[in-house]
């Protein structure tokens, strides 16, 4: 199925393995983006399409328990990731199956799935980040 399925928006991600975000990347400035801008928002420059990290750190999060659109499975989160290796914080839906493992400041790993309906009510791969070890219970 994950062969036929399609990317929520195209030019955003690779389906792997490994799965990886694509972004921008302005020589001028030497600035990464995520998503990849027409041009360098600082320079208006030319960018180039780079691939991302797959390995980042949630900054923050919320649990979303009200009615889940696009067809995502319910609660859902979404959080700020850190891209420590690109100098980026990027928003992302994180882990359904995950949800009670979520911790500030824990390592993350991106995922690739089918999940949820896209803008034509078919399933869709999307990108997000799963923990990538269990919280401890104190």
């Amino acid at each position: 199925m994950r062969d036929t399925v399609k990317p929520v928006l195209e030019g955003v991600l690779e389906k792997g393995p490994p799965a990886r975000l694509l972004g921008g990347y302005c020589p001028r400035c030497e600035r990464k983006f995520f998503p990849e801008p027409f041009v360098c928002p600082t320079c208006q420059g030319a960018v180039e399409r780079v691939p991302l990290s797959d390995k980042g750190t949630l900054y923050s999060f919320a649990l979303v328990r009200t009615k889940a659109p696009f067809g995502l499975p319910q609660p859902y989160a979404v959080g700020y990731v850190d891209l420590q290796a690109d100098g980026l914080r990027i928003i992302s839906l994180l882990d359904p199956e995950r949800l009670e493992d979520l911790a500030i400041g824990m390592p993350m790993g991106l995922r690739v799935a089918p999940l949820g309906l896209g803008a034509d009510h078919e399933p869709c791969l999307r990108y997000y980040f799963t923990p990538e070890a269990s919280k401890e219970k104190a």
